[in-house]
């Protein structure tokens, strides 16, 4: 027997089949089992499937105990089993070809209504699946088919009917199993809908509103615009724009630009089509912002998952504490040979589909939640009300911390404790990830995982993803814990240091069972936004120098590929974008030529977006669309937002705004990839708790969940949903909105992340007319030889008098004030607040007032970048 669950591999989980080849077999001459001459059958593969021989060579696990009854095979399933691979009846010794086509039928009936998985299957360790089905069955005896494509040789797969994980005990039946290839391929037709394709959640009033028309029509179509009564609002007609490369569509785009009104329910008409129904209002992405980010609380690992702020639906007791049948995070040690020691790693978020720990992931998706939260310190309009205390979903609620770094800790907490302690070989290195020591099956509970769990080998790459998010940690959390401040600081120049003794410690691309690889033999980036960090929190030279003898710095192909975006792989963009926004002491000619990466990289987005037929900023090679590729479509949004924020220019918004659009449903699919917003959303992505297609007893995500998006590896990435389905799709054309297809369907922290920021920044942007700044500071710095000392001057350009007044900004590195004069200045880590005294507590249209600060700080102070006068910004100069 062989009852060993059945593990579906995970997001970028590359790893040898080891399979031996049939063709040496047979003397390497091999013809698909199945196939046949001109009209014979294909060969049975299956054998004894009608049973008439009896049991041989079927096997079952010993909680579901088998015989033949009435020529069929029955077994009796225990009650209580947890997971459907809990009891099994399967067959091995099963040949498969890459590539053939197979059809497997049988006939089945249960006592009880099962849910149960069909699988075929490798059967041993990795159990990479070519068919994995989720059948419902009853109590008549029903037939089931399925078609599937063979992903790799296999000289004895497996056959697999994983009948537990019911609560009830069961009679489970099974007749006229019967696999045979030969079989037509499957043809997938995906159900786009309608082909009028635009934002299902909908459009600013004050933003641009464009969509695409799939047609065959060569010349230009009129298109209306009705409200939800049918009224027309408004028509024009299309703009042919001919076959779009990345859905081998013929399209046009229509713009609507010129309409403000507002409400729900419009809808475009064209050639005789009607798109699904939108609105436009400035509140559209309240409600995401709060989602995407709720998305991190409930994939905390050893917590528990409280009702009150989730629901019942998506309550769950804590994982990975130690409690049985898990093994625990709080005592891991590391794989054999790894080391000695073991660690207490609790905590921090899982990492996707599956119940992995990684720091490289984490490191990119745990800044850009800090990034959200800093660009509330630095950026015109950006609301930090939203991301409070009190104002998330989170328990620590009423600590006097803003909620998004509540969340966040969760996760810095996780990556400090899998630095290397002092005393041990590597110490201040950081292990690459924790996970179970085999894979587990879908779905799974996470508090139900039973597999040991492992620290795998410290790695330079996620060394330096602690020094920079650490770094980070240092400067924003000093006002609200200065102790974990003070700690996160020291881990970082200890991981910094270990990093500069061991450059070049990689992942090994072989270290993929129970989890994934994560290879990465290019550290230069981690290196670039590790020194980033580091000198924007502490000023020091070391880290200065570290990035100007950088080949990266300065270079936008560098940070912001042309042909794709940030990614956990490729993270100088990030260290660009702290150096650009938030104060440090670059000097005046290094800060523009930062800044100016940033926007010649959203120069290249934005004519993206304006050159694509569906709007999307994101060009890749080829139409290479890659794993995950809506993350890279939202980081790329971010490097536009942080553009608009720097200079105040609509086109780098608007093309923020077109990113959106593509998101939400004006794609080749006509699907929206966020779970809960439009009309047609993805809702089965790969989770393993988040499974109801899978387990219709488990929900599906929550709201503000980002599928991956379409992958054009996907068909042979291992896959079998998309091996199935997929296979010669166009590149936005890949993905299917399935619990089985990890390799275009699942979530992860680090593409929900820059959702999050995206969300805020959308939010913020109101009905988006853009900022409105009333205001113009003057900030003239004198050094002397132990400090400088500050005159700011604030003017009210405004129509309105101001009153009171309340200045914000931040200080450069270590930067400390002293003496102050003409108005309250109060300082809390890096942030600064002056506040008027009682004779200048108006500030009258035209009227300036003038205050100053000494500081202790060698050499002029740096401009302070972005200075909030009541929340908004003003113009510098």
């Amino acid at each position: 027997m062989n009852a060993s669950p059945p593990p579906p591999p995970t997001r970028r989980r590359r790893r040898a089949l080891g399979v031996l080849a049939l063709a040496a077999l047979f003397g390497g001459v091999l013809s698909a089992p199945g196939a046949a001459a001109d009209d014979e059958p294909a060969p049975e593969q299956i054998t004894n499937g009608d049973f008439s021989a009896g049991t041989a060579p079927w096997w079952w696990t010993a909680n579901a105990p088998a015989a033949v009854v009435d020529g069929r095979l029955c077994a009796d399933v225990e009650a209580g089993t947890a997971n459907p691979w809990d009891a099994i009846v399967g067959q091995n010794d099963i040949p498969l070809v890459a590539g053939e086509t197979y059809t497997l039928t049988y006939t089945a009936s249960s006592t009880v209504p099962l849910s149960i998985h069909t699988n075929v299957q490798m059967a041993t360790e990795p159990y990479t699946t070519d068919l994995s089905a989720t059948d419902q069955i009853g109590a008549e005896a029903a037939p089931v088919t399925h078609v599937f494509t063979a992903t790799a040789d296999r000289d004895a797969a497996q056959v697999a009917f994983q009948v537990g994980g019911g609560s009830e005990a069961a009679t489970f039946c099974l007749d006229d199993v019967s696999l045979r290839g030969g079989a037509e391929p499957p043809v997938y037709e995906p159900d786009t809908g309608s082909p009028v394709r635009v934002n299902q959640v909908g459009y600013l009033p004050q933003g641009p509103k464009t969509g695409t028309l799939v047609t065959d029509a060569t010349d230009p179509l009129p298109w209306t615009l009705k409200s939800a009564d049918g009224a027309a609002v408004a028509s024009g007609t299309t703009v042919p724009g001919g076959e779009d490369p990345t859905s081998r569509q013929n399209v046009h785009t229509f713009d609507f630009g010129a309409v403000t009104d507002t409400g729900d329910g419009f809808t475009i008409e064209a050639d005789g089509q009607v798109s699904e129904p939108f609105s436009i209002r400035a509140d559209l992405y309240d409600s995401l912002r709060s989602d995407s980010l709720a998305y991190f609380y409930q994939n905390r690992s050893g917590i528990e998952i409280d009702a009150d702020l989730v629901g019942e639906e998506y309550a769950r007791p804590a994982g990975h504490l130690g409690v049985a049948p898990n093994k625990g995070d709080t005592d891991v040690p590391c794989q054999p040979g790894v080391c000695d020691y073991r660690l207490d790693v609790r905590g921090g978020w899982y990492d996707a589909g599956d119940h992995g720990k990684y720091v490289v992931n984490g490191g990119i998706a745990v800044a850009e939640l800090m990034d959200t939260y800093e660009r509330t310190l630095t950026a015109d309009g950006a609301e930090s009300a939203e991301l409070g205390d009190g104002a998330l979903r989170v328990p620590e609620h009423g600590n006097d911390v803003p909620d998004i770094l509540d969340e966040a800790r969760w996760e810095l907490d996780f990556l400090l404790r899998m630095q290397v302690p002092a005393g041990n070989p590597l110490a201040g290195m950081v292990h690459h990830k924790v996970h179970d020591a085999n894979w587990t099956g879908l779905p799974m509970r996470p508090e139900l995982d039973p597999e040991q769990r492992e620290l795998h080998p410290p790695t330079t790459a996620a060394t330096l993803n602690l020094a920079a998010t650490a770094a980070q940690c240092a400067r924003l959390y000093e006002p609200f814990d200065a102790d974990f401040a003070a700690q996160c600081r020291t881990a970082a120049e200890t991981a910094w240091a270990a990093a500069k003794a061991h450059p070049a410690v990689y992942a090994s691309p072989a270290d993929g069972v129970g989890g994934g690889t994560y290879e990465d033999n290019d550290v230069s980036d981690e290196f670039y936004w590790a020194a980033a960090e580091l000198f924007t929190t502490t000023g020091k030279d070391t880290y200065r120098q570290a990035l100007l003898e950088s080949p990266l710095h300065a270079d936008p192909d560098a940070a912001f590929p042309a042909d794709g975006g940030m990614w956990w792989g490729g993270t100088a963009g990030l260290g660009v974008l702290t150096l650009a926004t938030v104060p440090n002491d670059l000097t005046a000619d290094q800060l523009a030529d930062v800044r100016a990466v940033v926007t010649t990289a959203a120069d290249r987005y934005k004519q993206q977006t304006e050159d694509q037929l569906y709007g999307v900023p994101y060009a890749p090679e080829g139409q290479n669309y890659t794993w995950g590729s809506n993350s890279q479509v939202l980081n790329n949004m971010i490097v536009l937002a942080t553009a608009a924020d720097l200079t105040g220019e609509a086109g780098y918004r608007d093309a923020v705004l077109r990113g959106a659009d593509y998101l939400f449903g004006r794609n080749p699919l006509n699907q929206s990839y966020v779970t809960g917003y439009g009309e047609r959303f993805s809702q089965n992505q790969h989770h393993r708790f988040w499974a109801h297609q899978s387990d219709p007893a488990l929900p599906h995500p929550p709201a503000g969940s980002l599928a991956g998006g379409p992958n054009l590896t996907a068909p042979t990435s291992g896959d079998p949903e998309a091996a199935t389905k997929l296979k010669g799709c166009a590149a936005a054309m890949c993905y299917l909105d399935d619990n089985g297809s990890y390799a275009t369907n699942e979530v992860a922290i680090n593409w929900n992340a820059p959702l999050a920021f995206v969300a805020s920044y959308l939010d913020d942007a109101g009905d988006g007319a853009g900022p409105d700044r009333a205001c113009r500071v003057t900030y003239s710095s004198h050094p002397w030889s132990t400090g400088s000392t500050t005159t700011v001057t604030v003017r009210n350009t405004g129509t309105e008098p101001v009153t009171p007044w309340s200045l914000t900004w931040l200080l450069p590195g270590d930067q400390k004030l002293s003496h102050t004069w003409s108005a309250e200045l109060a300082q809390y880590g890096r942030t600064v607040t002056a506040t008027p005294l009682s004779w200048n507590r108006t500030l009258a249209p035209g009227a300036s007032v003038d205050f100053g600060f000494n500081s202790s700080l060698s050499g002029p102070a740096a401009d302070p970048g972005t200075v909030k006068l009541n929340g908004r910004a003003c113009t510098a100069g």
